[in-house]
């Protein structure tokens, strides 16, 4: 995903799936990267894709915390000089332990450190832990560090947070608010009509988002493929919607952003995210829209004492 900035020599690597590159998965990084800058190497995070359960436990798709981009924009933000992605596939599952070390770590990468989590495994069966990877470093010429797992965080944790809208929970793991990004499609205008246009969000299959409710967070466009971002640099406060909808069987969640004060941005067809601070409450059925337009002034307000 980009060229290292210290040439094709030794490297210092760390490795995993790294979905959501929570402030566990930070305390790993950092500590690669500390040791490449240490010894004048260069700092490498492998990450997989897809997700190795969605082939070995086919149909389980855990929702995702971050897409590949995102997760290689927090990766790098952490000082990595590059991120490797590796495609997860059956018989990538099925390579022993050595095999995989010597492929990637040795012939691939040139590790000359390795450094994961305490409780990372690898090879065919997860027959492969820390002690293995440390004898597998003697013979391969490269060391290792396994770095403690911070006690409560993990991306599954995250998930279940996120499903059950704890936003805030969410963010205490990930060390930021959790993110949801898409293209901006049109909808049924019903907020314009109510006074309040949002930006409805398509997103990516199997994305992580947060239960039904309302809540209050950010909104902003973010560039993609070399392409600059609409309004770039710009940060929106914003009252979010999450909601299904139950006239048409097998519709995914939908995530809509009211940007507050701001009913003049054109944002069809552009990559926005949304980012979530907090839950305000659940969804609600008014009994008129006079009751439903003066609980969205309520919302609003809220969220400009949250964002703040």
């Amino acid at each position: 995903m980009g060229p290292s900035v210290q040439g094709s020599g030794r490297s210092v690597v760390t490795l995993g799936v790294y979905d959501g590159v929570h402030r566990g998965h930070q305390r790993v990084v950092e500590r690669a990267v500390a040791i490449a800058r240490e010894r004048g190497l260069r700092s490498v995070a492998v990450t997989f894709e897809p997700h190795p359960d969605e082939l070995l436990h086919p149909g389980s798709h855990p929702l995702r915390l971050t897409g590949l981009r995102r997760r290689a924009q927090l990766l790098t933000g952490l000082g990595v000089d590059e991120v490797e992605l590796v495609e997860f596939t059956l018989d990538l599952s099925r390579t022993s332990a050595d095999d995989f070390t010597q492929r990637l770590l040795a012939e691939r990468l040139r590790a000359a450190a390795v450094v994961v989590g305490e409780g990372f495994t690898f090879g065919h069966g997860a027959s492969g832990d820390v002690e293995t990877l440390r004898t597998l470093g003697d013979k391969y010429d490269f060391t290792v560090e396994a770095v403690p797992t911070l006690g409560g965080v993990s991306s599954t944790s995250i998930r279940r947070r996120v499903a059950e809208g704890d936003v805030e929970g969410a963010a205490a793991e990930l060390g930021r608010p959790h993110r949801v990004e898409g293209v901006v499609v049109r909808g049924y205008q019903r907020g314009r009509q109510l006074g309040f246009p949002t930006a409805n969000v398509e997103t990516p299959q199997h994305t992580a988002i947060p239960a039904d409710g309302v809540y209050a967070g950010w909104l902003e466009c973010v560039p993609q493929a070399n392409m600059p971002a609409l309004y770039e640099g710009e940060r929106w406060p914003a009252a979010i919607s999450v909601g299904t909808n139950p006239t048409f069987e097998g519709v995914p969640r939908t995530v809509e952003a009211y940007a507050l004060d701001r009913d003049d941005l054109e944002l069809y067809g552009a990559h926005v995210a949304v980012d979530f601070a907090a839950r305000l409450r659940g969804n609600t059925r008014f009994d008129s829209v006079e009751a439903l337009i003066e609980q969205i002034h309520a919302d609003v307000e809220a969220v400009r004492r949250l964002t703040s």
